[in-house]
């Protein structure tokens, strides 16, 4: 049993989330962290599956922390080698005062976490950015994959009431701001859609884009590319970030794009009970994200039907999928 001295205690914020969960069980899965997790409620059920991984018992806390209050996250941070800010918030329906409700929210949020961070002395911060930050930027030049080099434009943004992308960029770009003045060590991670299984028992706003195919709802859907990544491997992307100490920047965090008629093809093929879109529009604009800067590092992507295949079987596990 390795001594208690010789653990690294690492924050997780959000931990209760998609992304987050995986994350916590990966940290546990290597022996060395102790995990600290922000949630809302630490007695909610909703968090019942954190307390159950392996190694839970012994390294992992749950502290209640809310991204808008000061104190409760520099409570959370203190004491900890390195902070993984994960935790956002997601507009689910249309908002009615998006700079308000979504907006403030994502950029107080980040820079609370990153100012606690730095009075706390964190060593480095991973933060879980979004392709929102990076693909809506009309400027970049067309037919070249997008890059780390690409910002969303935020006027495109205001303009196209894209509140979200707006949130993300917004939050990202305060978040390398705050860094070159202060010289806190923070280090991005920008995912595409993000699907994979549930460990969590709500279903996340990522997972009800594949879900929507298997409703029969819409006979005709949108034949676009669909960036996608599975949920461990932006966890793997999230922990690579955090030990290997020569990455700095942003990094965009994708799989191959496939288009949505394919990935209903390869849907069909595992599952062929279920009613799926039959007839498709093709549409012109078609974003491509590159993620080889991260990939040069050594991170590696799953195969798209082995998450699709995980992520059904872990709808039809939860209930959510019959």
């Amino acid at each position: 049993m390795e001594a208690a001295a010789a653990r690294k205690s690492v924050c997780v914020t959000g931990a209760g989330g998609f992304i987050a969960s995986w994350l916590v069980k990966l940290l546990l899965s290597k022996g060395h962290y102790a995990v600290r997790g922000t949630v809302r409620d630490p007695g909610d059920a909703k968090n019942a599956h954190l307390k159950v991984l392996e190694g839970a018992e012994e390294r992992l806390q749950l502290v209640k922390a809310d991204l808008l209050d000061y104190d409760s996250i520099a409570s959370a941070v203190a004491g900890c080698e390195g902070v993984f800010h994960v935790a956002c918030p997601v507009p689910s329906g249309r908002s009615t005062n998006p700079e308000v409700e979504i907006i403030a929210p994502a950029v107080t949020g980040t820079l609370n976490v990153l100012k606690a961070c730095h009075e706390a002395k964190v060593k480095r911060v991973v933060m879980v950015s979004s392709s929102a930050a990076v693909g809506a930027n009309p400027n970049w030049p067309k037919g070249k994959p997008f890059d780390e080099d690409s910002w969303s434009d935020e006027d495109h943004c205001r303009k196209n009431g894209d509140w979200y992308y707006l949130s993300k960029t917004l939050a990202e770009r305060e978040a390398f701001a705050y860094a070159a003045k202060t010289g806190l060590d923070i280090v991005t991670i920008c995912p595409s859609l993000v699907i994979g299984p549930l460990m969590q028992s709500t279903v996340n706003s990522s997972s009800k884009v594949l879900l929507n195919y298997f409703k029969g709802e819409h006979e005709t859907v949108e034949n676009r590319l669909r960036n996608v990544v599975d949920v461990r491997d932006v966890a793997d992307a999230l922990l690579l970030a955090y030990e290997n100490t020569e990455m700095s920047g942003r990094y965009i965090c994708n799989s191959p794009p496939i288009r949505v008629s394919d990935m209903i093809t390869l849907l069909k093929t595992l599952y062929p009970t279920y009613t799926y879109p039959k007839n498709f529009t093709e549409v012109e604009e078609n974003i491509v994200l590159s993620s080889e800067k991260l990939q040069k590092l050594g991170w590696s992507f799953s195969p798209v039907g082995k998450t699709l295949g995980d992520s059904v079987e872990s709808y039809k596990a939860s209930g959510v999928l019959n």
